[in-house]
């Protein structure tokens, strides 16, 4: 059984297939498996990590969150950009050893959207309770859907730091240094570090209840999304609201099917959640990838 669901309107909404609806993506999920369990199908006309957020009530901030949001199909798209020029060309410029951006290469490139999917196991004692079912959905399975979704926007196919152009900055001293000095280097560029992506070691070791520093950030209107998708004693800031977008192919589906091989130990049911998106990278000047010297 398919059923397509269309973005959620209102909280006390009530689904028929093919209507718009607000139960949740496990609620929808949990009643196509009820008529067909071993083909049950959920279509989204919207992004579920976006719309569905099993995390709310313990706020954390996903890589997603930094960016701006660009809808697109899934073609790939063409947009504008900017890069780092060499030595010659600097020189070139007037004005680039007070302004450096004003040296920079101006060109186009193009991007587009890829799946990102997570799986889990059905346990056998949830196969006939819809409503623990839901719950096991939303919570666990969007859940992985979230972090996969990291790793893919950060280290994935086509994620930031997978750009050739990301500056690494190398630090000598402690963690925090590098921190400040790539903040330091992107206000260089005229711009603004609006937000960065740590390790929780490091948040938890040199942020949190580390003296006024985090406090500091936060005043200053910088996110901080902690994910293990960077390795600890790393980071990237960047003015992630300015130079990148996020592509939005605005499209998920949760599904019964067949996990590639090595996803998990033992054979059984799974369910893929599959969403697809991309960045657009405008301005990788704009980002330094943090990292021991």
């Amino acid at each position: 059984m398919t059923i397509t669901a269309a973005p959620p309107v209102t909280a006390s909404a009530t689904l028929s297939p093919g209507a718009s609806a607000t139960l949740s993506p496990g609620e929808l999920f949990a009643r196509a498996y009820a008529d067909d369990p071993a083909g049950a199908e959920v279509r989204f006309d919207y992004t579920i990590t976006d719309a569905f957020q099993p995390t709310k009530e313990r706020p954390r901030v996903t890589v997603r969150n930094l960016f701006r949001k660009r809808s697109v199909g899934m073609e790939p798209v063409r947009f504008w950009c900017e890069g780092r020029p060499d030595a010659g060309e600097a020189a070139a410029v007037q004005e680039s050893g007070l302004r450096r951006e004003a040296a920079f290469r101006f060109g186009t490139a193009s991007a587009g959207v890829h799946p990102i999917r997570a799986w889990v196991r059905i346990p056998e004692e949830l196969a006939d309770d819809p409503e623990a079912l839901a719950v096991f959905i939303d919570y666990r399975l969007l859940v992985r859907l979230a972090t996969a979704e990291n790793q893919a926007l950060t280290i994935g196919e086509g994620g930031l730091l997978r750009h050739p152009e990301i500056g690494r900055l190398p630090y000598r001293h402690d963690w925090l240094s590098g921190l400040l000095a790539a903040c330091d280097e992107i206000e260089q560029t005229g711009a603004t570090p609006h937000a960065m992506i740590v390790n929780p070691r490091d948040y938890y070791t040199h942020l949190l209840g580390r003296g006024a520093l985090l406090a500091d950030l936060t005043r200053n209107g910088v996110q901080v999304s902690r994910t293990r998708m960077v390795a600890p004693g790393e980071a990237v800031v960047g003015d992630f609201a300015m130079a990148a977008r996020l592509l939005d192919a605005g499209r998920s589906a949760i599904r019964v099917g067949t996990p590639p091989p090595g996803t998990f130990a033992t054979n059984g049911p799974a369910v893929c959640a599959e969403i697809h998106e991309g960045l657009a990278v405008h301005l990788p000047t704009h980002f330094f990838h943090v990292v021991p010297a």
